[in-house]
């Protein structure tokens, strides 16, 4: 029982350190538009296997198999994976770091040190323009780490901020 307790107040210590900042909301939007669009490929697959079924007569349940994967797939990548995904990305930034949480299966968490940071780009894309949300890429020497689907003002003023920390951190050095 103490164990539990103890094994209980750790984890929510472990949740209390997590960014807190979300992401916006429109993004759920916008990643079920791509979902849709990306889930519509894997129909590709079915149509393949079912040329074989009339070419060569192969068994039918071959392609019967291939339409429902496409289907739940596709329902996975338009419906549950939006919403999961948002509510596991996070984020914060500060004088010392940029704190990135996300992750659906594998929860990564990433901590960029503002004195790394060589630049910080937006982008948006037509699916994101629509929704007026934009992403930030964070550049050090060895990587790139993005956080998605801001809105467009969020996401100036955040580059401004990060911009201006960098700058600070490096006129102290």
């Amino acid at each position: 029982m103490r164990k539990k307790q103890s094994n209980h107040k750790r984890n929510k210590l472990e949740q209390l350190e997590l960014p807190l900042t979300r992401i916006d909301r429109n993004a759920i939007k916008a990643w079920r538009i791509t979902g849709f669009f990306t889930g519509l490929l894997l129909y590709l697959i079915p149509g393949f296997t079912s040329i074989f079924y009339f070419k060569e007569d192969s068994p039918l349940w071959i392609t019967l198999v291939a339409i429902v994967l496409a289907l739940s797939i596709h329902i996975l990548l338009t419906v549950v994976f939006p919403k999961v995904r948002w509510n596991r990305w996070s984020y914060d930034v500060s004088e010392q770091a940029v704190d990135l949480h996300r992750g659906i299966i594998i929860q990564t968490r990433t901590v960029v040190p503002i004195n790394r940071i060589q630049h910080v780009d937006t982008k948006k894309g037509p699916i994101y323009r629509r929704f007026g949300l934009s992403s930030i890429s964070i550049s050090t020497a060895a990587t790139t780490h993005e956080i998605p689907a801001l809105d467009d003002n969020t996401a100036s003023e955040m580059r401004t901020l990060i911009s201006e920390l960098v700058r600070k951190v490096k006129e102290d050095v």
